[in-house]
């Protein structure tokens, strides 16, 4: 797709499209609001401006459209919509050891019981078990720091879907 087709596409096309790179409908409607858009980087910069307007219970709404990492069955069945662009960003599990990926499914319970939404990180370009070892780190923050750094891994995964988007 061409920055003029973004541009073109009727609101209802456009919000499917857009939730597609961010779940959140307050970032969704922020981002149709900001067209025209002229460029790549002017797509980049309103979808960080945009982001950065966000509260905790649009990144909760964000999260919800996200399967949990190496939970294929999900992917396939509830996420069909973003299946190829989550199932590449999540591809390094896709030669895990099953050991990894059951420590790994483990791991997403107990961050999902701590904190009340699931695990999120960019895992395009992460091994399963670099994406465990992280789970782990991130097991020790508080809450309230533990927000913020789930919120900027989801608008990690946003700007790199804006960008496939546009590929």
């Amino acid at each position: 797709m061409t920055i003029e087709m973004l541009n073109e596409l009727e609101d209802e096309e456009l919000y499917e499209t857009f939730e597609k790179c961010c779940g959140a409908s307050n970032w969704i409607i922020g981002m149709m609001n900001a067209r025209p858009i002229s460029s790549i980087t002017q797509l980049q910069n309103k979808a960080d401006e945009i982001w950065s307007q966000m509260n905790i219970t649009d990144g909760y709404e964000a999260f919800t459209h996200h399967p949990k990492i190496g939970d294929k069955k999900n992917l396939e069945e509830k996420f069909a919509s973003t299946k190829d662009w989550a199932g590449n960003e999540q591809s390094g599990v896709d030669d895990a050891k099953k050991d990894v990926l059951s420590d790994l499914a483990t791991a997403n319970e107990k961050y999902f019981k701590k904190y009340g939404y699931i695990f999120i990180v960019c895992a395009t370009g992460k091994s399963a078990k670099e994406m465990l070892d992280i789970i782990h780190q991130r097991m020790n923050n508080n809450p309230d720091d533990e927000i913020k750094i789930a919120m900027g891994e989801q608008h990690k995964i946003t700007k790199l879907r804006l960008e496939k988007l546009l590929s």
